[in-house]
């Protein structure tokens, strides 16, 4: 007789193993027609499964969030059935769920593409109006084995043969078509509906492992209603509008290219805009009480070996063999992180609890290898630069410590035009460093320190780094798109590993806990998003061109020296565009590149010392006297931390 407790805490008691649909029917009609699936103690179940044990149990529905891994991976599933009915012979690998979508790899002789798209569509529009049930069947090893075997598909005969011994194998059936699946499943295929589409079509190489075979990858896109799928392919679109590389290109600010893969060639104008964000956040950093350090680039593996890096971080490191003259040969590493780099710092003099807490900042500037697929333009590179600083503290000052980041992250965030932010808790990895003892005081700490600067989150179970847990601050852009870019970390294990140590008040040795934090994470990163966000146009204190003088006749070429330099001298970035193209096509060509204020000048201009200023994106012009327009652009460009009191205000 399971005993179910509902969400609202009730009991409901059954004289048998019960299903989720059995469940549902007995609270009421409309959730036993709207159920989808049945979470049972956490864990995601199809509705058809039997209960046989007292269980809490919670059933989901289109509405819930769960949906949509749900209506992804069936759809992946449904997929897979339409590409073997259309092309007998093509063998099936896996196709998970994936952010805003699925996947599924196949293997053929002949790559799809997206010409066989409108085809397979049909095809998967005619299965899921069959609306087949979804069986689940468990079966052995053996059986599993011999049915796939039979059915030619070598792939997921491997996948059986790697499973662990004592693994439970399931397998779905859809109608006449079974994969071997984990699940969970919707009760039918019909579940699916209408609201998807296929995306693109990949190579994939057979587990990741170049050695391997090259699949043929088909990814789709999935959602809960049409009106979910228009907005996210409108988003799409709105995306490739404001790629940062298209408007990177357009206006002169960076390149890559195959000799320095992952590695950013910045212009003049980019670089300009990277330097305006850097010393935005250098002054923020200082009136917030943090010192600044620099730290090398090449350190011995030993240290990398003492921090843990070496055996959890090695795959991404680049490593040089060296052999100094009479000396032997050394491993040296470009650093990924700068952490142990910033330990040494605090290692080199004893350290006292008045020095506490220590926040030491770098720009670091760290490598790691990125696999050529995964690079993307400069939000995904090898070669970056943090807004790195870690704290050191003692354990009583991790709530305090915390309230002041929060409060300078949001200032920072909003000072570059986002005005909220939601926060992700990460807890410990499979892979880690430390005690469970350990990782239970750290994690209490952080969750102690979130309800002191009253920080809500949600849990994102086993995300946390290999010595901490950590808060992830995530941004969400003009169009909707989520970016992780901030991140605390509270790290007991470091400060243990490379032997940190202050004196304490009573004058024994402790050690300090170290937190670990960044408001931007990669300026690279960072400044790729923010193109994007504004779609290359920029607030005035960003572009790294806030002004362009252009001449309606070379008459006025002489003024318009005067009025570039006019605007130099009040602090703004400033070209004069004097050539012989008419004024119109000046216009456009620094509408182009995104300029936000052209400020045009003519004979009537001269004569009467005004100027014309023409903003990007508008027809209007605003006439002003020369000297009342460099005052309103001067005041416009100034960085928001030095148009009055700091947010943060610096350490005592």
């Amino acid at each position: 007789m399971p005993a179910i407790t509902l969400p609202d805490g009730s009991v409901r008691r059954f004289d048998a193993a019960v299903t989720g649909t059995e469940i549902a029917a007995a609270i009421g009609p409309g959730l036993a027609k709207a159920a989808i699936a049945i979470e049972v103690d956490g864990a995601l179940w199809d509705l058809a499964r039997p209960i046989e044990h007292d269980a809490r149990v919670r059933l989901i529905t289109r509405k819930d969030p769960e949906a949509l891994e749900l209506i992804r991976h069936d759809c992946a599933h449904v997929l897979a059935e339409a590409v073997q009915e259309l092309v007998p012979g093509t063998q099936v690998t896996i196709g998970p769920p994936i952010e805003n979508g699925f996947y599924y790899d196949f293997a053929r002789d002949t790559p799809f593409t997206p010409e066989d798209f409108p085809a397979i569509e049909a095809k998967m529009r005619e299965i899921i109006a069959r609306g087949a049930a979804f069986e689940r069947i468990v079966t052995t090893r053996h059986e599993a084995i011999d049915l796939f075997r039979a059915k030619g598909e070598k792939y997921k005969v491997q996948l059986i043969e790697d499973l662990p011994q004592g693994e439970t194998i399931t397998l779905y059936r859809q109608g006449q078509w079974t994969d071997l699946c984990r699940g969970p499943h919707m009760p039918t295929v019909g579940h699916v509906g209408d609201a998807f589409r296929l995306m693109k079509v990949a190579g994939a190489y057979w587990r990741g492992d170049h050695r391997n075979a090259m699949l043929s990858r088909i990814y789709g896109t999935a959602w809960r209603d049409r009106k979910e799928l228009d907005a996210y392919l409108h988003q799409l679109e709105e995306a490739e509008r404001r790629d940062h590389r298209r408007i990177g290109k357009e206006m002169g600010l960076f390149h890559l290219q195959e000799e320095a893969v992952g590695s950013v060639f910045w212009h003049p104008k980019g670089w300009r805009l990277y330097r305006t964000a850097e010393s935005y956040m250098r002054r923020r950093l200082d009136a917030a009480g943090y010192v600044e350090v620099k730290t090398p680039q090449l350190v011995d593996r030993a240290l990398w070996e003492a921090s843990g890096h070496w055996e959890k971080f090695r795959e991404n490191m680049f490593v040089a063999n060296v052999e100094d003259e009479g000396e032997k040969s050394r491993v040296l590493a470009l650093k990924p992180m700068n952490c142990p780099c910033h330990v040494q710092i605090f290692n080199t003099t004893i350290r006292s609890y008045r020095d506490l807490p220590l926040r030491m900042a770098e720009f670091g500037s760290c490598h790691r290898y990125e696999p050529s697929g995964a690079l993307h333009g400069i939000m995904r590179v090898r070669a970056f630069t943090q807004d790195d600083a870690h704290i050191f503290c003692t354990e009583a000052q991790i709530a305090d410590e915390t309230v002041r980041f929060v409060d300078l992250l949001s200032s920072v965030y909003r000072d570059f035009g986002f005005d909220a932010f939601r926060v992700k808790f990460s807890d410990r990895p499979a892979k880690r460093a430390g005690t469970d003892a350990v990782w239970d005081q750290a994690e209490t700490a952080l969750k102690e320190a979130c309800a002191t600067a009253g920080v809500a989150y949600t849990l994102n179970p086993g995300e946390g780094a290999f010595y901490g847990p950590k808060l992830e601050f995530v941004l969400r852009d003009a169009i909707g798109r989520d970016w992780q870019c901030g991140t605390l970390q509270v790290d007991f294990v470091l400060p243990e590993r490379l032997d940190a140590l202050y004196v304490a008040q009573d004058g024994s040795r402790r050690r300090p806990v170290m937190l670990h934090r960044a408001i931007l994470g990669s300026f690279e990163r960072f400044l790729g998003i923010l193109i994007e966000q504004y779609a290359g146009r920029f607030p005035l204190w960003l572009a790294p061109v806030q002004a362009v003088v252009a001449t309606i006749t070379s008459d006025a070429d002489a003024y318009a020296r005067e009025v570039a330099a006019a605007l130099s001298r009040a602090g703004l970035a400033v070209e004069a565009d004097l050539s012989n193209a008419k004024i119109q096509a000046k216009i456009r060509e620094h509408s182009v590149a995104h300029v936000p204020v052209i400020v045009v000048v003519g004979r009537k201009e001269a004569e009467a010392r005004t100027v014309a200023l023409r903003r990007l994106g508008g027809q209007a012009q605003q006439i002003m006297p020369l000297d009342q327009a460099v005052a309103a652009l001067a005041a416009e460009a100034t960085p928001p931390d030095l148009r009055g009191p700091v947010a943060v205000e610096a350490a005592a």
